[in-house]
């Protein structure tokens, strides 16, 4: 027995909360593509995100961020990862409630923290407080991603494994249908 997705499944959070790490292995479970959208952003200018910000700015890394979904979200079902802000623009937002289903992976503010503090990779925390800033996105975005369809929150302690596991279960319950077993 395989699995068909309906329609997508695009995890939505902040950075740290596990979307690349439980997406891939969702995906792997369910036999359907994984796509990053932050990685095909990556691919698509020949640049790190960092880059991307330093060189052209946020307004212009969030207008490619909004291209590269609305593509992804064109293909086949499967499960895609998006990042931190790519749901706080409506547009974004109604593009992903089209085509798929919107998972928020709610992780602890302290969790987070351990998860980012030492990657140097994240733009929006090269401040001269990176906690807070990254306390204060959180807050701001939180009501934001309140409006998911679905919200998952992460147990400190869970493995990448676990939270597969749940996750799947919390899918099948929010949605029966979104899941197909085909012979």
């Amino acid at each position: 027995m395989s699995k068909r997705l309906r329609r997508h499944i695009v995890l939505i959070g902040m950075m740290g909360a596990g979307k690349t790490a439980i997406g891939s292995e969702l995906a792997r479970r369910l036999r359907v593509p994984f796509t990053d959208s932050d990685a095909e952003i990556e691919a698509a200018a020949a640049m790190s995100i960092s880059e991307i910000f330093a060189r052209d700015g946020e307004a212009f890394f969030r207008a490619r961020e909004s291209q590269v979904l609305a593509r992804l979200l064109a293909g086949p079902p499967g499960i895609i990862s998006t990042g931190g802000g790519a749901w706080m623009q409506p547009h974004n937002r109604a593009l992903i409630a089209a085509r798929g289903l919107s998972v928020w992976l709610n992780c602890p503010p302290e969790l987070l923290w351990h998860r980012v503090r030492q990657r140097p990779t994240r733009p929006l925390l090269q401040t001269a407080d990176p906690k807070g800033t990254l306390l204060r996105l959180l807050d701001e975005r939180a009501p934001v991603y309140a409006q998911a369809g679905l919200e998952f929150l992460s147990q400190a302690g869970d493995s990448i494994e676990a939270s597969a596991t749940r996750l799947i279960a919390a899918l099948a319950e929010a949605d029966p249908t979104l899941i197909q077993e085909i012979p």
